[in-house]
């Protein structure tokens, strides 16, 4: 439990989120850009969960000795984490429900007016395809159910690694 909670404090843990994240993102634009696979509304926002894991593991590289930094980085990985869960569940509900004219998504993201991702950078964060469409599998995985375990994995992950750090601090 030790080892566990001293991980907020490793530089090379919070490079190894951020490093998890970029590979995850360049992963994303090869299938964009090199498979020709176009992605959904769905598919940004939950690049866009990813992008946030990247930039929690980069502020807790850069500030890990610092509380109010690894707070930051802390809320930056769970909202991501999490965000990107929910996300990607209900993509694949999108994509597995039997009434799935009831689903409708989006074709231009739905960011904040001072931050429109989708026109600073369209080339990360343009929606082009459509969400119910089930253009790639992986052992039978959808795209979305794929994110759906990255998205666990960084949840638990981030959960089992603040609950550890609290409890050394009987915080808990």
């Amino acid at each position: 439990m030790n080892f566990l909670s001293q991980l907020s404090l490793n530089q090379r843990a919070w490079q190894l989120l951020a490093v998890s994240a970029l590979c995850f993102e360049l992963i994303a634009l090869y299938f964009q850009y090199v498979m020709g696979l176009e992605p959904c509304i769905m598919c940004i926002y939950q690049r866009t969960a990813i992008w946030g894991i990247f930039l929690a593991g980069v502020v807790g590289a850069l500030g890990c000795q610092f509380v109010l930094i690894r707070i930051a980085a802390y809320g930056l990985w769970a909202t991501g984490a999490i965000w990107g869960f929910i996300i990607a569940l209900e993509h694949v509900d999108m994509q597995s429900s039997t009434m799935s004219f009831l689903f409708s998504c989006e074709f231009i993201p739905n960011f904040p007016t001072w931050a429109p991702l989708h026109q600073w950078l369209p080339a990360l964060f343009e929606a082009t395809g459509d969400c119910g469409d089930i253009n790639w599998q992986f052992l039978g995985f959808t795209m979305p159910q794929v994110m759906l375990v990255i998205f666990g994995v960084y949840s638990a992950a981030f959960a089992i690694i603040l609950l550890a750090r609290l409890q050394k601090e009987k915080m808990f």
